[in-house]
């Protein structure tokens, strides 16, 4: 098998593909698809978003210090990618994709309703990147859609979600588990003879 070079790029696939929903009023409301986006720490809880300058959704972002990043869904696949091709300054992007923004409990900027997981976030620190700034940003709230909670565990299931992801400007669906954290290293249970 042999190994072949590339000339540098970002090559971390997949990603998810968010939307990210931003303003403080209903007459500026905004969405964006994300799929430079992830979690850098844990206790704060804390994730970013790289957005391009010249988006439409940057400038308010910058302004606001707030907003939501929203899981997508099978079902939302369409309207996430109408998002990414599309600017919020020349088409309202609720109306267009039928999606429906809902009032976030902590920050200005709206949920999104239809998405399973909607995570509030602050700004923190931007830092320009060259093509793309990173917004660095504490969580301070996850609103969660009951319709996505094992009634057993009372945890998320990813499973009922059907999230997707973006990998090389193709969205995908996600598979099935292959195993849990720890798994690999996990004692097993005996059995009783």
């Amino acid at each position: 098998m042999a190994k072949i070079n590339w000339k540098p790029g970002t090559m971390i696939y997949p990603l998810p593909a968010v939307l990210v929903s931003c303003g403080e009023t209903p007459d500026e409301y905004n969405l964006l698809t994300i799929a430079w986006t992830g979690t850098i720490c844990s206790d704060p809880a804390m994730c970013y978003i790289s957005v391009r300058p010249s988006r439409h959704s940057y400038e308010i972002i910058k302004r606001t210090g707030e907003y939501v990043i929203n899981l997508t869904t099978e079902e939302m696949a369409r309207a996430t990618d109408w998002c990414g091709c599309r600017s919020g300054a020349k088409f309202n992007k609720w109306k267009e994709t039928g999606l429906t923004p809902a009032p976030a409990s902590f920050v200005k900027a709206p949920i999104v309703q239809e998405a399973p997981i909607s995570i509030e976030c602050r700004v923190t620190k931007i830092i320009e990147l060259g093509t793309h700034h990173m917004f660095i940003s504490e969580v301070v709230n996850v609103i969660a859609d009951d319709r996505y909670i094992d009634p057993e565990t009372g945890a998320f299931s990813l499973k009922k979600a059907d999230p997707i992801c973006y990998s090389h400007g193709h969205y995908f669906k996600m598979g099935e588990p292959i195993g849990k954290f720890g798994w690999s290293v996990e004692k097993k249970k005996r059995t009783k003879k």
